[in-house]
């Protein structure tokens, strides 16, 4: 079982490597192959071949249930429900939306975000509005979380807004026997109304209905830094916890009620599993939880019947299940962390000659889950949490076996009682504050964490052997080999640009601009993209990760080229994480704390043979836009031009101040391709081979604008947009100036969608 599902998640596996899916003609001949191994009774091979199939077959028909072309950016009056809780804050709701009419074909399930909502939006509502919608979209950098995989296994076809004409009409709200997120909704307003002002309300919502949309920023960044963030979103381990406290009680219980005509251990499992399944109904039946829910259900089948069973297969039964029901579930983080803690868990405690006691034993179970995991952390987040042993030996017991427990008696007491709950509820509050002051401080300790870039597959390859032989008992052969073998994660290397020629990427930041420059020795930093109605920015979302994935433990220049939101959004995020030692900017008053150097034409410094010069502003214009720091860069074997926002009186300033001068290789749009800005008399000044800009897909402001379109045409340049290419490289070194776009070399089927 265990080989033949592994050979099942294998096929599944190479799937998600395809930048496309094959045609029909390919599909018919996995399926003659597939006949062809069961004649010859290959049975691994054909769990392989099942694999792939069913992967491509599942994957066919949720690409097919997204928005076709024609009908983005048009008005499309629906009706529906809202089927999950939604996300709120100040200004914008966001949900998702289930399609029950449309004047057109429409994905069953969209993602929707309203602004200025006048009414409380509830989940099971049945809402009639105007929507205007998108297909799946996200900004795609190397490092950085890629939202369109996102939507893809949470099957939502499309994204887009709830229009404020014709006004939206609520229709009904359904019961809450019919959708379990209905009776999540009426929890969370209890727990809304009983805890108003707690600063803790998000983490209690968290540990009891799985829903960390409340949780802020800064908490979610000191549970990464002390590898706690499991313990605060309901997992495998809390479902496996609450059963077993419930069995427990149970069974000491029914025994001493002397009713023997059902056995103790049958009732206690039965009632166990119920409470197992109303906790997991709690948490939105995430993939975590529903590996735990099928091995509790075997564990109590097996309780029930007498049998024996044992954990690898019980997960590897679970594993099964849920790939069957639904394969791309491989492609969220969460599935490759929780099957694989409680693999590393039941491999370091099983068939040992001593059972170690409570406190030796969790020691050892966080030794193993730190150190057997941290690849994979690596891998995901590009961090890993050196504190985490230490964190998780304070954290687990007190929620485990006081936090969760107590939050869930209070929060089942409460529709009966708020009086009898809130004191419960303040228990919580008072423990879950100590404990978050306590991980403050552990995750303020030096070296709590540690940044490094992602490892090759090569390194991971041999960190698997590693991790068994390191968690091995003790006097296993050649254990000691295992450091060796891990080596490969701590030397993984980067290769810098060399001496004179640079390594420049133009993030994908949507509507905005964030561009990273990297010479033999140093880094530039140009803009730092938007901040985020959701309360995040790019700096965290993309600047970091791709960062840490080159290796760049500092910058040595930040240069913001003005003000606006979308060009200083992630500049704090990015100065508060990464040492930093010259900020320059035409806007030293929003980065004050940071002692900036204002921006002014003239100012130029020589980085490994390759030259920065400031071209403007040289003296101060009306507009902020027209103040952008314009810098130049000129390496061995070409130049770059970024421009921030400037317009036409700015360009019109550096073609009569440079001339010629201005000519360079690749060109930086100027203000992401607006209408106000690329004039033709700077165009033909700068006479670029390559234009790039920065836009946001479809975004509000038209940019670019098709008059910019033709211009740069017209001067025959290549254009790329990071809108469709996301981060766009160039390296000088390469002398026949080629362009590498994220999209195209390291997309997969699900971002490189059809045109039609």
């Amino acid at each position: 079982m265990i080989l033949a599902t592994l050979s099942f998640l294998a096929g599944l596996l190479l799937v998600q490597q395809f930048s496309s899916l094959p045609e029909s003609l390919w599909l018919l001949s996995v399926v003659f192959a597939a006949g062809f191994i069961v004649w010859r009774r290959c049975w691994l091979c054909l769990f392989f071949t099942a694999g792939v199939l069913w992967a491509i077959v599942f994957a066919s028909f949720r690409l097919a249930d997204q928005l076709p072309k024609h009908l983005e950016g048009i008005d499309i009056p629906v009706t529906g429900y809202i089927s999950d809780l939604p996300e709120q804050n100040e200004k914008i709701v966001r949900f998702n939306f289930s399609i029950a009419e449309s004047v057109v074909p429409l994905p069953d399930t969209v993602r929707l975000s309203w602004y200025n909502v006048e009414h409380p939006v509830k989940a099971g509502q049945h809402w009639s509005f105007s929507i205007k919608l998108k297909r799946p979209h996200g900004t795609l950098n190397r490092g950085a979380f890629d939202y369109e995989r996102w939507l893809f296994t949470e099957g939502i076809g499309a994204t887009g807004s709830v229009r404020s004409q014709p006004r939206p009409v609520l229709l009904m709200r359904d019961s809450a026997w019919r959708n379990v997120s209905i009776w999540r909704q009426a929890i969370t307003d209890l727990l809304t109304q009983a805890l108003p002002d707690s600063k803790n309300l998000g983490l209690i919502k968290a540990l009891t209905l799985g829903d960390g949309s409340s949780i802020s920023q800064a908490q979610w960044d000191i549970f990464r830094s002390t590898g706690t963030t499991h313990l605060f979103v309901i997992s495998g381990s809390h479902i496996g916890l609450i059963a077993g406290l419930v069995y427990l009680l149970t069974l000491k219980f029914w025994a001493r009620t002397g009713l023997l005509r059902w056995s103790p251990q049958k009732v206690a499992a039965g009632i166990a599993l119920i409470f197992g399944v109303l906790y997991s109904a709690l948490a939105g039946f995430t993939v975590p939880t529903q590996r735990a829910m099928i091995m509790l259900a075997i564990a109590m089948a097996a309780i029930s019947l007498q049998r024996n069973n044992r954990p690898l297969h019980t997960l590897t039964l679970a594993m099964l299940a849920i790939l069957i029901v639904d394969p791309l579930a491989i492609l969220a983080v969460g599935f490759w962390l929780s099957f694989l803690a409680v693999a590393l868990i039941a491999y370091t405690i099983s068939a040992r000659l001593k059972t170690p006691g409570t406190i030796l034993g969790t020691l050892k179970i966080n030794w193993a889950t730190s150190v057997g995991l941290s690849p994979l952390l690596l891998m995901f987040f590009q961090q890993i949490s050196l504190i985490s042993p230490v964190a998780n030996f304070v954290a687990v017991p007190v929620i485990g076996f006081l936090i969760v427990p107590l939050a869930l008696v209070a929060t089942i007491i409460l529709p009966i009682s708020s009086t009898l709950a809130r004191p419960l509820f303040w228990a919580v509050d008072t423990v879950l504050q100590g404990l978050i002051g306590l991980l403050v401080q552990l995750a303020n300790l030096p070296l709590s964490t540690l940044a490094h870039t992602a490892p090759s597959p090569w390194a991971l390859a041999f960190a698997v052997p590693a991790v068994l032989l390191l968690l091995a008992p003790v006097g296993m052969p050649a254990r000691s080999l295992s450091l060796i073998l891990l080596l490969p994660l701590v030397f993984t290397k980067t290769q810098p640009p060399k001496t004179g020629h640079i390594n420049m990427t133009v993030l994908d930041v949507g509507q905005g601009l964030a561009v990273a420059v990297q010479t033999a020795t140093h880094w530039l930093v140009y803009d730092t993209g938007p901040k985020y109605s959701s309360g995040s920015d790019s700096g965290q979302t993309v600047l970091l990760p791709f960062l840490r994935g080159q290796k760049a433990d500092s910058i040595d220049t930040l240069l913001v080229s003005h003000g606006d939101k979308d060009h200083i959004g992630g500049a704090e995020t990015l100065l508060r994480n990464l040492p930093t030692a010259n900020v320059i900017t035409s806007a030293p008053a929003l980065l004050r704390s940071h002692a900036p150097t204002p921006c002014t034409a003239g100012q130029s410094w020589l980085w490994d043979e390759v030259r920065f010069t400031m071209l403007s502003p040289e003296q101060p214009f009306e507009s902020d836009n027209d103040n952008s720091c314009v810098l130049r860069i000129d390496s061995q074997q070409g130049s770059v031009l970024l421009t921030g926002d400037i317009e036409a009186e700015a360009e019109q300033r550096l073609v009569a101040s440079y001339g010629q001068k201005l000519r360079a290789n690749v060109l930086v749009s100027p203000h992401h391709g607006s209408k106000t800005s690329s004039t033709l008399e700077f165009l033909n000044a700068v006479a670029p081979e390559t234009i790039i800009i920065p836009a946001g897909y479809l975004n509000q402001f038209g940019h670019p604008h098709r008059d910019v379109l033709a211009r740069y045409q017209q001067i025959k340049a290549r254009i790329f947009n990071t809108a469709d290419s996301g981060a766009i490289t160039i390296n000088t070194e390469d002398s026949k100036g080629q362009v590498n776009a994220f999209r195209d070399t390291n997309g997969k089927y699900w971002n490189n969608k059809r045109s039609d």
